[in-house]
């Protein structure tokens, strides 16, 4: 392959520095894809430091001459790959990035590194994660035809956790009916008239993943269609399995075989169906088109994307709604795409709860607060490791080498000070913030997505010192109006409630409250199926959303009310204390 290129010029960015490679003539083009997050190791290192390194691998390439040659991953370059550059590695594959000393002399034996793969990953896409380890044909006396390993990649480091979050998963599986290893289990289908290849998939790295245990009693999510982004394509794969022993997430998966002129069949799979960045600026680009809306940024992330609040209605009390501060949680955007549809009659519906809701209050939403983590298939981090829900208050924060802990548990021996939230880790927490100072708040709603409790709930403020009886009855009022409206919602099941003033104040839901003295919640939604039911997923999380502006519409007249209205309410309407036990 001869490739002349006198007037090309490629233009890397990575983490807003930009740097353009030239050549007058060569032989062999080198072609490194954009780089969006450096993993382990590197991860960790000083920003300058991993420019540095960048930039050094980059020479070291064009130094190397025109017999080099690097097919990189479109999405980015992982840490390992950069370190087996440094030591001079030949060859590596890694998370289907492939480098090689030596470009194929033909584009026909190019062609044949693709035609004897079995399977091929891919997470090349907004919010895509997953990387691909091994792909084998298995023998006859197993319950599949292929398996295919794969592992979760983590967030960045999150130095108040000490640790790098992972759960979320969502990648492109593609069969390659044109390899050789694959051609006698389609010969052999058509023969038992099955015309169908069973394909195993084994997530690696699941038991060592921040919430292992959540992952009994799962299931994935599958799309056949030719994008992830169509939330109604989405099912749920029932043959899902959690190995206790291996730590390893198992879901079988079958692809049909419908003509023999196929020479690939795709598929994606996922933690929950993905809500892509296109999408939320879909979204918003519809809201602001109502006049019944204004559209502000409240600034940017550290990649420079805008964080979004919408201003709807014109009551005297002011809530706030902020939806995925942990980016993995996507059911969370999908509850504000409904509640937005809802209260703009973006679906051409005139709805009176809706029009009382915007003469009650005045509505701060948004939709996204952490765009970054969402397009790059974090769990619970922004571009900087930073988990967003820990960032409302200065808090203590694990010191250097201290052993890392599990889970939400942030007790460790030795603790320095940790000064939050900041522009430089937070914006999106400081920004909010700053706005939420200067609008007040009379009712406050962050939406989530729990791993492990297979309900809808809310997560209360009781661990705040200003909680008390007017709070507990106004949330008891939230909730069982909320059940009356939607029967997904439920009472008894949440979070174990804080003790009396042991909770935490960096939470935002707690800081608001105890900032605002105003009834606040954390509203979370499961990855799981709805206990002892089927059908959760996007639609029925839209669904939740557009159900909260009745319960919000109910408890209004209480949420400044200093007199003992939990008097008049009726029994129904009283506070459930919640537990997490539910079996």
């Amino acid at each position: 392959m001869t490739l002349s290129y006198q007037k090309l010029s490629k233009v890397i960015n990575l983490e807003g520095y930009a740097m353009t490679m030239k050549a007058a003539s060569v032989t062999k083009l080198i072609w490194l894809s954009s780089c969006h997050r450096t993993m382990s190791s590197l991860g960790r290192a000083p920003r300058y430091m991993r420019h540095m390194a960048t930039s050094s691998l980059i020479s070291s390439f064009v130094a190397s001459g025109p017999s080099s040659c690097v097919l990189a991953s479109q999405h980015r370059l992982t840490s390992r790959a950069l370190q087996l550059a440094f030591m001079g590695s030949s060859s590596a594959s890694l998370s289907g990035t492939r480098f090689m000393t030596s470009m194929p002399e033909s584009h026909t034996q190019v062609q044949d590194v693709y035609q004897h793969q079995i399977v091929s990953i891919s997470d090349a896409y907004d919010s895509g994660n997953g990387e691909f380890v091994s792909a084998e044909v298995v023998s006859d006396e197993q319950d599949c035809d292929i398996r295919v390993t794969v592992r979760v990649k983590p967030d960045p480091y999150t130095d108040l956790e000490n640790k790098s979050h992972y759960q979320y998963f969502s990648f492109r599986s593609t069969l390659h009916l044109t390899s050789p290893q694959i051609q006698p289990l389609i010969q052999k289908s058509k023969k038992d008239k099955k015309s169908k290849i069973r394909v195993q998939y084994i997530l690696q790295n699941a038991g060592q993943a921040s919430f292992a245990n959540a992952f009994r009693g799962y299931s994935t999510f599958v799309s056949t269609k030719s994008t992830p982004f169509e939330p109604e394509a989405w099912k749920r794969v029932g043959d899902t399995g959690y190995d206790d022993e291996k730590g390893w997430l198992i879901w079988n998966d079958d692809f049909l075989i419908e003509n023999a002129d196929m020479r690939s069949l795709s598929a994606y799979f996922a933690y929950f169906p993905p809500f892509s960045y296109e999408r939320h600026m879909g979204l918003v680009a519809r809201c602001a088109a109502s006049p019944e809306c204004s559209v502000e940024s409240l600034g940017q992330t550290l990649s420079g994307r805008e964080i979004e609040m919408l201003t709807i209605g014109t009551g005297p009390r002011t809530c706030w709604i902020i939806h995925r501060q942990h980016p993995g949680e996507s059911m969370a955007e999908f509850f504000a795409e409904g509640l937005l549809t809802r209260l703009l009659s973006l679906n051409d519906k005139w709805d009176s709860v809706a029009q009382r809701a915007k003469e009650l209050y005045t509505f701060y939403i948004v939709p996204n607060v952490n765009p970054d983590g969402s397009v790059n298939g974090f769990l619970r981090t922004n571009a900087a490791g930073s988990n967003l829900n820990r960032e409302w208050a200065p808090s203590s924060a694990p010191a250097a080498g201290a052993s890392e802990t599990s889970g939400d548990d942030e007790s460790t021996t030795c603790k320095v000070d940790y000064e939050a939230p900041t522009l430089s880790r937070s914006p999106e927490v400081y920004n909010i913030l700053r706005r939420m100072d200067q609008t007040s708040c009379d009712a406050f709603l962050d939406i989530h997505g729990d791993e492990d409790l297979p309900f809808n709930f809310l997560a209360g403020s009781q661990g705040m010192p200003n909680w008390n009886k007017r709070l507990e009855s106004l949330h008891g009022a939230f909730l069982a109006s909320y059940r009356r409206a939607n029967p997904d919602m439920q009472q008894e099941v949440s979070y174990d409630p804080d003790k009396p003033n042991e909770g935490m104040k960096n939470i935002c839901s707690n800081q608001i409250a105890l900032r605002f003295d105003c009834f606040s919640g954390t509203l979370e939604m499961p990855f799981k199926e709805l206990w002892q039911e089927e059908g959760w997923g996007p639609d029925r999380a839209r669904q939740l959303g557009a159900s909260v502006l009745d319960p919000l519409c109910y408890i209004w007249p209480y949420l400044r009310n200093d007199t003992a209205f939990w008097d008049e309410l009726p029994p129904e309407d009283a506070y459930v204390n919640p537990s997490s036990q539910y079996k």
